[in-house]
C-alpha cells in the first residue's frame, strides 16, 4: 500500500511498473481495440482485477469475441453470477462474468445491467457449458431468463416456488419482534 505522504506522481510511477496494472492496460486497449471504446464503461482495477460494466445487448458478441481471439484466448467462464440492486432504477438486475485465458493468465470481469421487469439475458450455453448451471441458478434464485438455455429449470429450489429468494424483496427480520433482545446480536 502506498504511503499516505507519498507524492502522487510517485503512486503513479509505481503503478505503472506493477505488472498486474500493465497487463489489465494492454487487456483494455485490446478489448477498445475489439469492441470499441464506447462498449465499455464503469472500468476499474479492484483488486488487481479488470472490471468494466457493458450492456446486455452486446454481451454475448462480447464474451463469444473474447472465447474466439487468438490473441487473448479466453477458455474459461469461471463464474457467472446474478445481482439485485433494488434502489438502482431501470437497472435493479445484473449479470457478472468472470473470464478466464488459461494460455496467459489473463483475468477479466463484466457486468451488465437491466430492468426487474425485463429480466432477459442472452445464454451462454452455446459458447460454454460451464454456463449451463451458473444461469440455472441465476434464474432460481433472481429470476434472469435465458432464451436458448437447453433447460432453463430451477436448480436449488423446488419448482412450484413464486418467489425469487435472493431478489432484496423482503424484509431480513421482523422488525416487531419482542422474543430476542439486541443485546445478543451486536446491535
Amino acid at each position: 500500500m502506498a504511503d499516505q505522504n507519498e507524492s502522487i506522481p510517485a503512486q503513479e510511477v509505481a503503478a505503472a511498473q506493477d505488472p498486474a496494472t500493465q497487463k489489465n492496460a494492454q487487456l483494455l486497449a485490446l478489448l477498445h481495440r475489439l469492441f470499441g471504446e464506447d462498449t465499455f464503461t464503469d472500468v476499474e482495477e479492484p483488486y488487481g482485477l479488470l472490471t468494466a460494466t457493458t450492456t446486455r445487448e452486446r454481451i454475448h458478441d462480447i464474451i463469444a469475441g473474447l472465447q474466439q481471439d487468438q490473441e487473448l484466448q479466453v477458455n474459461f467462464l469461471t463464474t457467472m453470477c446474478g445481482m439485485h440492486f433494488p434502489d438502482k432504477e431501470g437497472q435493479e438486475l445484473g449479470m457478472v462474468y468472470h473470464l478466464h485465458s488459461l494460455v496467459h493468465n489473463v483475468r477479466l470481469r463484466l457486468k451488465i445491467f437491466f430492468p426487474i421487469s425485463d429480466p432477459v439475458v442472452p445464454t451462454m450455453t452455446d459458447l460454454y457449458s460451464t454456463a449451463n448451471w451458473m444461469e440455472r441458478e441465476a434464474y432460481d434464485f433472481f429470476g434472469i431468463q435465458f432464451p436458448g438455455h437447453p433447460n432453463l429449470i430451477r436448480i436449488l429450489n423446488v419448482e412450484d416456488m413464486d418467489y425469487h429468494p435472493m431478489r432484496k424483496e423482503y424484509a431480513l427480520e421482523d422488525g416487531t419482534r419482542e422474543d430476542k433482545t439486541d443485546l445478543f446480536f451486536g446491535r
